[in-house]
């Protein structure tokens, strides 16, 4: 199926068994419901919201069973997915035993496009293991700022199927797809992708880490224009190579260095196009200054390069792409700076939820007091500690694997003070600061990058980082 076609499917009297409640599945089951489909949708909780949004579906004429994500629906003809349900789940086995086709959210909005009367938005389509959200929304805002019509959906939180079958018309969509959404999107089909790393993440539900870099690389298939990868990652760079694409299109490279021809690069603290240009072997073609990134750390210019080849690949005229990252604001907990105290800054990167994050994280500062801990997924922590030693003032540990990371320091930094918090409630947030308070020097920065998911003390990284701000701001009023 080309990037433009539009899929026909007659739902009417059509069995679909929708798996999972909130945000995908309460709009897929209305979508399907007012095309004429018969509705079932199947949820593993049974708690009260689950019974109110159940309330609401029923209202519609839908079918839902609380409590029972494990049985398939007699006569189910297809099933569609909330992502984070894992593909071993006993519904799916049984589904593809009985030849029943498994569609995510993304497939559904996909095949729905173009199906109200409206002409279909052509995709511009992000993955990776980090920096997702922050490149969708810099591309957004570079669209923005070349007078499109557009928004940034899909796993940023904001509903891919709203997207496509709202009253709202779009020029182009810039799409955030996680590996889930991926996994189970098999004829999705981008003018234009990007890969933007690959790290080990999710391999509980992908199964391997072959698995999960093959669901990332699915954004590729089809692809029409342009199949951007990191030149830092070569990972990212074999995807593309593995990938079925249209006639035509090119493989598109950034890099933090001087690009070679048909990549995107920096010179003299320049963002620079050598792919987009009538003479890609002797032109580059300005796009934006290093400052115009916000915040000019290296991971984060390099969304901003991603960004930027693909709003190009869609025909971006260049002011475009350094008015749309000018504009750019970065979402909280993502190297937010928070304060400055007695000549040194307190950032919250609290979204750095991985190794990975968290070495971009640290790469982007000189002298640091690192303030880490949570649960590890898994993770192990001696290359990420071997990699920063040199720019560890101190660090502050705390919560339920700190020992994991404290190993790892007594291992390759043994020279480094450490302050093991033995706590793991919230109050310890609080502590920690004025820990690293006392560790840091003028000129520091003290960082939350915590390289660990945030479950066994906060609600979320959201949490994590506003109870990190919060302390930070009581320390400055104590130290005023």
């Amino acid at each position: 199926m080309g990037s433009q076609e539009v899929s026909t499917v007659d739902w009417q009297g059509k069995h679909v068994t929708v798996a999972g409640l909130g945000v995908s599945g309460i709009p897929a089951a209305r979508a399907l419901h007012e095309r004429g489909a018969i509705v079932t949708v199947v949820n593993d909780g049974d708690d009260e919201r689950a019974r109110a949004q159940a309330a609401e579906l029923e209202a519609l004429g839908i079918t839902v069973r609380l409590g029972d994500g494990a049985t398939l629906p007699p006569s189910t003809e297809l099933v569609v997915t909330a992502p984070g349900w894992q593909p071993d789940k006993p519904l799916f086995l049984a589904a593809a035993e009985a030849g029943v086709d498994i569609w995510g959210d993304v497939e559904l909005a996909w095949r729905l496009r173009g199906t109200n009367g409206r002409e279909a938005a052509p995709w511009l389509a992000v993955t990776g293991t980090n920096g997702k959200t922050t490149t969708v929304r810099m591309l957004a805002s570079i669209l923005e700022a070349a007078g499109l019509r557009t928004a940034a959906v899909g796993n940023i939180g904001v509903s891919l199927l709203d997207a496509v079958l709202g009253e709202q018309e779009y020029d182009v969509l810039a799409v955030e797809l996680s590996s889930y959404q991926l996994h189970w999107a098999p004829s999705l089909r981008a003018h234009s992708a990007a890969v933007l790393n690959l790290a080990p993440d999710h391999l509980d539900w992908h199964g391997s880490m072959d698995a999960y870099a093959a669901d990332k690389g699915r954004v590729y298939e089809g692809n029409t224009v342009a199949c951007v990868y990191n030149a830092a990652d070569p990972a990212t760079e074999e995807l593309v190579r593995e990938a079925d694409v249209e006639e035509g299109c090119r493989a598109i490279g950034f890099t933090l260095g001087t690009p070679g021809p048909s990549q995107l690069g920096v010179v003299d603290g320049i963002l620079v196009d050598r792919a987009f240009v009538a003479n890609r072997q002797k032109q580059a073609q300005e796009l934006a200054e290093v400052t115009d990134v916000n915040p000019p750390a290296p991971h984060n210019i390099a969304n901003a390069l991603a960004a930027a080849a693909l709003a190009r690949a869609f025909g971006v005229e260049p002011a475009a792409v350094r008015d749309g990252l000018r504009a750019f604001r970065p979402d909280a907990h993502r190297i937010e700076h928070v304060a400055d105290i007695g000549e040194v800054a307190y950032v919250d990167d609290s979204k750095a939820t991985n190794t990975h994050a968290t070495e971009a994280s640290l790469a982007a500062y000189d002298s640091i007091v690192w303030i880490a801990g949570g649960l590890a997924k898994g993770a192990t922590f001696d290359e990420l500690v071997t990699g920063a030693a040199k720019r560890l003032r101190g660090v502050v540990l705390m919560g339920a694997d700190r020992a994991l990371i404290r190993e790892a320091l007594t291992r390759h930094a043994p020279e480094v003070p450490v302050v093991d918090l033995d706590r793991t409630d919230t109050g310890a947030m609080s502590e920690a600061v004025e820990h690293a308070a006392r560790l840091a020097r003028p000129g520091d920065t003290v960082l939350l990058a915590p390289a660990c998911a945030s479950m066994d003390m906060f609600t979320n990284y959201n949490k994590r980082g506003e109870a990190f701000a919060d302390a930070v701001r009581a320390h400055a009023e104590k130290s005023a």
